[in-house]
């Protein structure tokens, strides 16, 4: 398939993107370099300085709401896009409100139970719309055995052995990885 056949189908729809940190911001950033024009984004964090090591923000935008920064950022690669920002956190009632006519989500939250609940809620209540998610991706062990698992409208990436935690960090390595994987998985499905 040519660009220009792409970039045609990918024009009207619409990406939601549920946590815009190491892999919300980057798989945004790669969505708009490749076409998409529409996005729905969610997150109720701050830009930190520990966050600089693998997400798309700047030292100039520490202190600033995630969305926020990363509309600026977003922008400045194409300022014709279509963004809805919300600075929430994200319950059951407001992923039906934010991301119900989206044509598919991407789940990029750091916490187990947060990525449970979104998965539950799309499942019952907007079993429609893909999820993409992603389990697995801490420290700098098995790179390689990133992985893609296709069940229905759920679409897993990860080593799916590696969670977080203070001896696993996520760093930028494996996140942009997971990232790009689900970039990649969001524009195959969206350009059928």
């Amino acid at each position: 398939m040519r660009i220009h056949e792409i970039n045609t189908k990918l024009k009207d729809k619409k990406v939601g993107i549920a946590g815009c940190g190491g892999l919300g911001s980057n798989v945004a950033q790669m969505l708009v370099r490749s076409g998409i024009r529409k996005l729905v984004l969610a997150d109720f964090d701050h830009v930190q300085e520990s966050n600089l090591n693998r997400q798309f923000f700047f030292k100039d935008q520490i202190g600033q709401e995630k969305v926020m920064a990363l509309r600026d950022n977003l922008l400045k690669i194409q300022p014709k896009l279509e963004l809805e920002c919300h600075v929430s956190r994200l319950n059951p009632g407001l992923i039906q409100r934010f991301y119900t006519d989206c044509d598919v989500l991407v789940e990029a939250f750091d916490v187990a139970e947060s990525k449970a609940m979104l998965f539950e809620t799309m499942s019952e209540n907007l079993p429609d719309i893909p999820v993409i998610g992603v389990s697995g991706l801490a420290g700098m062990d098995n790179a390689e055995k990133m992985q893609i698992v296709r069940d229905g409208n759920l679409i897993l990436i990860g080593d799916f052995a590696n969670d977080v935690s203070d001896d696993l960090p996520p760093l930028a390595p494996k996140v942009t990885i997971a990232a790009a994987l689900q970039a990649n998985e969001v524009l195959r499905f969206l350009s059928k």
